[in-house]
């Protein structure tokens, strides 16, 4: 019989079997294996015990790790990933293994193609405008747009981010799905700290918007830029989009909604092809001179004769009369309508 044992078990021939001491230390602590996840688990435990990482809840990065110094068939690392999913799951954590991170580990052909997209993606979002209207505007959410697609997320997961799913961790652009997936830049890539000051451009439109929602001032903002405060995000303002569609005019929508998954793919698309046409600048729209607006205009006096309140008064009181019985007049009508109603119902239940 051919010993199939893993590779990364270098002190005994066989992989170890939990022991009943082992049951009994997750029967105390609550947190019970099932038999089929058991040896996948007790491998990660045991190797997070010896290189002192929490086994539960573990981040994506110590997965990530442990997949590096356990390598097995792609096979056998997917089975281990879902069991350390499922684990997590049940224990109301979130999985780690739902992250780039770890997915690149998983899927040798994702990981080249990611490595192939990203400098391309991030070297196009610095080329975009981030002053100018319409094109600073533009130029502001798409290179957001292209950073975040960098990471690797699915368009449809980037389309669905909320602006509270975005924060800066130690520097780190970081994106959390409402899954509990984590997507961010490599921390030690040059591009980290770009990818940061792309966020803060877009996040400083919708702080601006926040204040004042109005595409004029918006539009002199970004052609003469003011400084704007970044304050914490209410509860209402982190559940909106963070990406909104943008007409030509440079109009976001009245009502918060987001981009289509088919959108952001095209247009991400369109900016690594170089297909994106160059936005035309639009005129500002023209100040009143402070001369004109503090013109007061005088009007020319106007005589009235001396009966013009006489005339006034016996209008009203004419009006007055001739609307006095108007009361009586909608009694009547709102009663023949009644009737009428009750008539309708009377002939629909003879049918």
């Amino acid at each position: 019989m051919t010993n199939t044992a893993p590779t990364e078990y270098r002190h005994s021939a066989s992989p170890p079997r939990p022991s009943d001491s082992t049951a009994l230390r997750e029967t105390a602590s609550g947190l019970r294996i099932p038999a089929r996840y058991r040896h996948d688990w007790v491998l990660f435990a045991d190797w997070c015990t010896a290189t002192d990482h929490r086994p539960i809840p573990a981040s994506p990065d110590t997965l990530a790790l442990f997949l590096r110094e356990h390598p097995a068939a792609p096979a056998t690392q997917r089975r281990r990933v879902s069991v350390i999913n499922t684990v997590h799951t049940r224990r109301g954590h979130p999985p780690p293994g739902r992250s780039e991170t770890v997915r690149r580990r998983l899927d040798a052909a994702r990981a080249a193609r990611h490595d192939r997209l990203t400098p391309l993606l991030l070297h196009k979002a610095a080329e975009l405008p981030t002053t100018g209207w319409p094109s600073g505007l533009f130029g502001r959410r798409d290179a957001l747009m292209l950073v975040l697609a960098a990471t690797g997320m699915p368009f449809a997961q980037l389309a669905r981010l909320r602006r509270g799913d975005i924060h800066l961790d130690a520097g780190t652009l970081v994106a959390a799905t409402d899954g509990g997936e984590r997507y961010c830049v490599p921390p030690e890539s040059a591009a980290a700290q770009r990818a940061a000051g792309v966020y803060y451009r877009w996040a400083e439109i919708l702080a601006f918007l926040d204040t004042y929602p109005n595409t004029d001032l918006l539009a002199q903002h970004l052609t003469d830029p003011v400084e704007v405060e970044h304050v914490p995000l209410t509860e209402r303002q982190a559940r909106r989009p963070l990406l909104s569609p943008i007409d030509r005019w440079g109009h976001l929508p009245l009502m918060p909604q987001s981009m289509t998954a088919q959108s952001v793919a095209t247009i991400v698309r369109d900016h690594l092809s170089g297909r994106v046409r160059a936005r035309a600048p639009l005129p500002l729209r023209k100040q009143r001179d402070q001369d004109e607006e503090s013109t007061v205009w005088i009007e020319s006096e106007i005589d009235l004769d001396s009966h013009y309140y006489e005339r006034g008064i016996a209008a009203r009181r004419s009006a007055r009369d001739s609307l006095d019985g108007l009361p009586d007049i909608l009694d009547e009508i709102e009663a023949r309508a009644d009737a009428l109603l009750e008539d309708l119902l009377t002939v629909l239940d003879a049918l």
